[in-house]
């Protein structure tokens, strides 16, 4: 759980990919207008959405010539249940936890002995 867990969380730690999340809780979208909001090339939206696809938040379809996201609401499940856990102790500060998630990430395999638990 614990491989899953980190590539949801990766996903989610990218700010367009979390708006195109939202933008896909509204309804199925193409990826044309998935692209559209943003100020970047379609190849660039792409990548984006292959990441989402493989942390399992977003499913992707081809009906006809036109290629369709549509939101996998049980690819956070585990996220979810993982941070509730937290909600036990005291509110869990959101933007602390995104700034230990990218020390974590930038940090590599081999981590760094001397990083500390973000104020949660």
């Amino acid at each position: 759980m614990s491989a899953r867990l980190d590539t949801v969380f990766a996903a989610l730690a990218d700010p367009t990919r979390r708006s195109i999340l939202t933008m896909l809780l509204e309804d199925d979208m193409a990826v044309t207008d998935v692209a559209e909001p943003f100020e970047m090339s379609l190849a660039a939206v792409s990548k984006h959405l292959v990441i989402l696809t493989r942390a399992g938040l977003i499913t992707q379809e081809k009906r006809g010539r036109v290629k369709w996201c549509k939101l996998d609401p049980d690819g956070m499940r585990d996220a979810s249940v993982w941070m509730q856990s937290f909600g036990q102790f005291e509110p869990v500060n959101l933007d602390a936890f995104e700034r230990f998630l990218e020390q974590e990430l930038d940090s590599g395999p081999e981590g760094d002995e001397t990083d500390t638990a973000p104020d949660l």
